[in-house]
């Protein structure tokens, strides 16, 4: 275990770079990117759109704030997930689930698609959520649905998105949940004491490892992680007492690859192929490859007064970054050339 690359690159796989200033994010909760443009919620419940423009021509492009609006109930955002293939952005907050439009994040009406209430935890098929843009003159009616589970108090409540929302069915689920994912028809869930696996299409479940096999108190929250869609895996974090551990289980319950340690548990994991990202108490930032296990980089996390506010996030899909490289890199240079 240690806190510095064991086969360190030539060039680090990754950069830390402010793309909105703190002064425009003292409420910000959770946030994810399209393209474009990034999507902010916040805990008073402000749903925020920024997009990435210019002053002028001459100026380098920046990410200013082109919409704020507030949830009905005005209570914290707890996560924002973009549906690229039905611009749709599904809302959690307050046990609820609310539908807006993309790009505008204007409310889809409640006569078209209702808020789902009760809800604790939901995941979306992870492979669908990759599907790309398609044009903008294309109806959602015509694109292909978008699979999601919602988890109730005691049951697996299963849904498809398209132009409207459709009920499909309920699996019982009597220990609840409050954190999914799913990759095809497997939905890995965590209650507040272990990890299950959950065969959606055969409605049968695999106990799998505790999120805390220390007999002590324990502090942290369970995580999971999709890594890999065909065939489903996925990646969970038990607390030892000594240390974390991330394993790697496969669709059937099995561990694969290798494991995964942390001297503390992580803050947030998310994966951004090939490598493994954890956000660590003592705000650094590791980075280990998914295929050798080994760390590639160590990074400070960005300054942040609050500390409860200080997280990870992936996006699934592209999005962009502005270079203060850009003017530097495109300059002449002098080619010689020598004839065959």
């Amino acid at each position: 275990m240690t806190s510095a690359p064991t086969n360190p690159v030539d060039v680090p796989p990754f950069q830390i770079q402010t793309l909105i200033s703190q002064k425009n994010l003292t409420n910000a909760r959770c946030g994810c990117a399209l393209g474009s443009e990034i999507y902010v919620g916040c805990s008073n419940g402000d749903l925020i759109r920024f997009a990435l423009q210019a002053d002028g021509p001459n100026s380098l492009e920046s990410y200013s704030e082109i919409s704020r609006q507030s949830l009905p109930n005005e209570k914290p955002i707890e996560e924002i997930v973009i549906i690229p293939s039905l611009f749709r952005a599904l809302v959690f907050s307050d046990h609820q689930i609310h539908f807006y439009t993309l790009p505008t994040l204007d409310p889809v009406p409640a006569n078209v698609i209702k808020p789902i209430r009760h809800v604790y935890a939901f995941a979306v098929d992870q492979a669908q959520l990759r599907r790309p843009s398609p044009p903008l003159s294309a109806p959602i009616s015509s694109q292909e649905p978008v699979d999601f589970c919602v988890i109730k108090r005691n049951a697996i409540a299963m849904y498809s998105l398209r132009d409207r929302l459709f009920y499909q069915k309920e699996i019982p689920l009597p220990t609840g949940g409050v954190l999914a994912r799913r990759s095809g028809q497997y939905l890995c869930i965590a209650d507040k004491a272990q990890y299950n696996l959950v065969d959606l299409a055969n409605a049968s479940l695999i106990p799998m490892l505790p999120v805390n096999q220390s007999p002590d108190a324990f502090n942290g929250a369970p995580s999971i992680c999709v890594t890999s869609e065909n065939p489903a895996e996925f990646l969970i974090l038990s607390w030892t007492g000594a240390s974390t551990l991330g394993v790697f289980i496969n669709h059937n319950g099995d561990p694969v690859r290798g494991t995964l340690e942390w001297p503390h548990h992580p803050r947030a994991v998310v994966l951004d192929y090939p490598y493994v990202a954890a956000l660590l108490p003592n705000r650094t930032i590791e980075i280990h490859s998914l295929e050798t296990q080994s760390i590639m980089q160590v990074l400070p996390a960005p300054h942040d007064d609050s500390e409860a506010r200080l997280t990870l996030s992936t996006a699934l899909s592209a999005y962009l970054v502005p270079s203060t490289q850009k003017s530097d890199k495109m300059r002449r240079v002098p080619v010689n050339l020598f004839r065959s």
